[in-house]
């Protein structure tokens, strides 16, 4: 599969992705250090190239279409860079790859690809029952759109704790954090999780 990426478009301007063998020499957190140091977008662009067949793996395995995952590729990369740009990350490759496995699951779940276990209503069940559970699903939607507006750290850290339980080290091994820091994006995405839950119940 060829190279295809050569341009990765930001909001006001893009990355021209350059001749990356020129910084083989070069590690991931060198380059990354030059971008936090001068704000060139240049060395996210040698990075971010190192990656891409990464990325588009995880997104084939997930989405089964090759123009499907290249365009997730794109956006992948461009939420990479306005992340990239807010905070410092120190495994950039565990960090992508939980970055592009959350984009594929939301897109999965945006197509409504997941199908419910339950997907035959029960004619028998009571009136109240279906009450319930309709308010349970609008629940849950708000949770998950909650869980979108955490920053990317909180919700990794949350989403693999909560939802795919794994524990404090697994989270360390995947992510790259340090077990203060997974302690702390789950305790604070937690709290936020119930902010942006109560508010979004206000609204409705």
């Amino acid at each position: 599969m060829e190279f295809y990426c050569y341009r990765i478009y930001t909001k006001n301007a893009y990355i021209q992705v350059v001749s990356a063998e020129h910084y083989d020499h070069m590690t991931d957190n060198e380059l990354l250090e030059k971008f936090y140091s001068d704000h060139d977008t240049r060395w996210l662009g040698i990075v971010l190239q190192r990656y891409t067949y990464l990325l588009l793996g995880v997104c084939m395995k997930y989405l089964k279409n090759e123009e499907l995952a290249k365009d997730a590729v794109q956006q992948i990369f461009l939420k990479a860079i306005t992340e990239l740009g807010k905070y410092k990350v120190v495994y950039i490759k565990s960090w992508l790859y939980m970055i592009a496995k959350n984009h594929c699951l939301m897109k999965l779940r945006d197509k409504q690809i997941f199908i419910p276990v339950e997907s035959k209503p029960d004619l028998a069940a009571p009136e109240t029952d279906h009450a319930e559970r309709t308010e349970k699903e609008a629940t849950l939607t708000m949770l998950e759109k909650a869980l979108e507006e955490l920053n990317e750290e909180q919700k990794t850290c949350v989403t693999l704790f909560y939802l795919q339980k794994k524990s404090y080290q697994e989270i360390v091994d995947l992510t790259g954090f340090s077990l203060l820091q997974v302690k702390s994006y789950i305790q604070n995405g937690k709290r936020n999780l119930k902010i942006l839950v109560e508010k979004k119940m206000k609204v409705s």
